[in-house]
């Protein structure tokens, strides 16, 4: 049988939609100070849309919605997710992202891009699209605004991160995902945790984005300080707590491009953030899918089709 890689899953994808095996390549680009910026290439024309995950995840999360969008497409890996590099400082926050994104779109893209990005990413999509308005056409945020909180998330994911960093096989992962009533079927487990793993060079298997190891470190941190202060609140930091920075409205408030917010009806942004939101950024497109905060794993179907109708009305 011969050894998975990372385009191993897509011709069974593509196969279940009826839809063509797309060209998928992996490109790499490196940056001033020596980190590496990865993306995923789909297609051999220039890409109409970029896209960009939230924290946790990786390029690949976008694959089912754009086998269903059949457009040339630019995925990124965030800086400290998928094959892109960690920041020896952490700081996974939008403006510090932003020209890591703005990099790629130089290099990759031949024009002004719809640019959707999903939780962290569409934070950061806000603020590349603010800082350089030459470069993005329309914003599309996906489950997300500058006011939403995060311990609002479902508690199993903060709980699922907090745990071990490293296992022995990929199969403890898979199983650890489905305890915690994550991934959905076991074959779809099997796929993100093969993802969005690594194994190491000493054979132990790790989550390739920092937000996990963040995550342990400040929950033993909270322990240690529990223990040694057990008056104190034993509430863990919460890791995604710090990428909402109040900044995020000053971004979408300087965006020139039109905006459309798509939220869940059970994902973190609340009508009443939605409302705020219409409020602030004038003109602002809100819709809503029947799912939950990763829309594009829930219903990629239903975000291609949203964000092909984005597109289409950009080249109007």
């Amino acid at each position: 049988m011969p050894e998975l890689d990372e385009f191993s899953f897509l011709p069974a994808q593509a196969a279940a939609l009826g839809a063509p095996v797309p060209t998928v390549s992996r490109v790499d680009l490196s940056l001033a100070d020596g980190r590496r910026l990865s993306g995923l290439r789909w297609g051999d024309a220039p890409p109409a849309v970029t896209l960009l995950h939230g924290a946790g995840l990786n390029a690949h999360t976008w694959d089912t919605t754009l086998l269903h969008l059949g457009l040339p497409a630019l995925a990124l890996d965030l800086p400290g997710h998928g094959d892109s590099s960690w920041r020896d400082d952490a700081a996974y926050v939008a403006r510090v992202l932003a020209p890591d994104v703005v990099s790629a779109l130089q290099t990759w893209a031949a024009g002004p891009q719809v640019l959707v990005g999903h939780s962290l990413g569409g934070l950061t999509a806000a603020a590349v699209a603010a800082s350089r308005p030459d470069l993005v056409s329309r914003l599309v945020v996906v489950d997300i605004t500058p006011g939403v909180d995060p311990s609002a998330g479902p508690a199993q994911i903060r709980a699922f991160f907090a745990g071990p960093t490293d296992w022995a096989t990929r199969d403890e992962l898979v199983e650890r995902a489905l305890s915690f009533g994550l991934g959905g079927s076991p074959e779809a487990a099997a796929r993100g945790v093969f993802l969005n793993s690594r194994v190491r060079e000493d054979g132990r298997v790790e989550w390739k984005h920092h937000f996990a190891h963040l995550a342990a470190a400040a929950a033993n941190a909270a322990q240690d300080d529990t223990a040694a202060h057990p008056a104190a609140d034993p509430t863990p930091p919460d890791a995604v707590r710090a990428v909402l920075a109040s900044t995020g409205w000053d971004d979408l408030a300087q965006v020139e491009a039109p905006v459309t917010l798509v939220r869940g009806e059970r994902g973190f942004v609340t009508a009443a953030d939605a409302d705020e939101l219409r409020r602030r950024v004038l003109g602002a497109d809100v819709r809503t899918l029947s799912t939950g905060h990763n829309a594009q794993e829930e219903d990629p179907a239903a975000l291609a089709a949203l964000v092909r109708e984005v597109v289409t009305d950009t080249a109007l």
